[in-house]
């Protein structure tokens, strides 16, 4: 039997569609490579920053570990190193008793002197007079053991509200003490303070703002105290930084005169053993941060 042979032009369509399904199959596996490719390179870059934020931390841990050797002070060779200019670290030691010690400021209850200590350091962070007496009064009630009794503008327990009666445990706790909100809601506040060091102010360390507060102290003499304690990179906690032998070196170099020795008798110390140890490492253009307290060689607190 004869079959009609094909129509003129059918073979021709045929391979055409064939053609345009290969060229159709091979553009989607060309997007295909073209999409995996790219999440290879994605994920190469996603892995290298995690390994340079590894190693950044690395650094930062390495610089700690240097900086608590018990003979390491500011002035020791070694704090700041970079290896192939790639890794590297810089450590900066500098005394915690440069912060007001709330523990300290609070412990003697209504000693009038830490008091006004306090309230004047309200006052540096835009307090007014109501919300200082508020907030100083409630934090000696959160702190004291003396039962139901509270202050003038202070509070006891309450519905609501129940102050701890023992010292604080920590910075952030000052947050739930009642009228606390007044300085919670200005920026920076608990930079101001700590609960490690040993009481007294640190002059050695301490920030402009914080000797403001230190009675005796005037303008000229806290100009004068920082130019030569900071030397000549104007910073504290770095090699070059000049070293007072005792307070009553400190005295001397100020001038003071006895009315001025008494004034802040028993309110400041010199070079307080709690320091405050800041580690910058870092890998390529990656930094991590590491501020440890310690009182060698025990570590009172550390923060990433």
């Amino acid at each position: 039997m004869i079959t009609d042979p094909m129509p003129l032009g059918s073979g021709k369509r045929r391979a055409g569609s064939a053609l345009l399904l290969v060229l159709w199959a091979l553009l989607m596996l060309s997007a295909a490579v073209f999409a995996f490719a790219k999440w290879v390179q994605q994920d190469i870059v996603l892995h290298g920053q995690a390994n340079r934020e590894i190693e950044a931390r690395a650094m930062a841990y390495s610089g700690i570990a240097i900086a608590r050797h018990p003979k390491v002070s500011q002035r020791t060779p070694g704090l700041e190193e970079s290896f192939s200019g790639a890794l590297g670290y810089k450590v900066r030691i500098i005394s915690e008793g440069g912060r007001l010690n709330m523990r300290w400021l609070l412990e003697q209850g209504d000693d009038p002197r830490r008091l006004t200590i306090l309230k004047q350091w309200l006052e540096q962070r835009g307090l007014n007079f109501e919300e200082r007496e508020i907030l100083a009064d409630c934090l000696l009630d959160w702190v004291d053991d003396d039962g139901d009794a509270h202050r003038l503008n202070g509070v006891e327990a309450e519905p609501d509200y129940a102050p701890r009666n023992a010292p604080l445990e920590s910075i952030e706790e000052i947050a739930q003490v009642r009228g606390a909100e007044a300085l919670t809601r200005t920026p920076g506040w608990e930079q101001d303070l700590t609960l490690e060091s040993l009481g007294p102010i640190d002059v050695t360390a301490a920030t402009p703002e914080i000797l403001r507060l230190v009675p005796g102290l005037g303008e000229a003499q806290i100009t004068r105290l920082l130019q030569i304690r900071r030397g000549r990179d104007g910073v504290d906690g770095t090699a070059d930084d000049n070293e007072f032998k005792s307070l009553a070196d400190v005295e001397r170099f100020l001038g003071f005169n006895p009315q001025q020795k008494q004034a802040w008798a028993g309110l400041v110390t010199h070079q307080d053993t709690t320091l405050h140890i800041i580690s910058e490492g870092h890998s390529g253009s990656v930094y991590k941060q590491v501020d440890v307290v310690v009182r060698k060689p025990q570590i009172l607190s550390w923060k990433e």
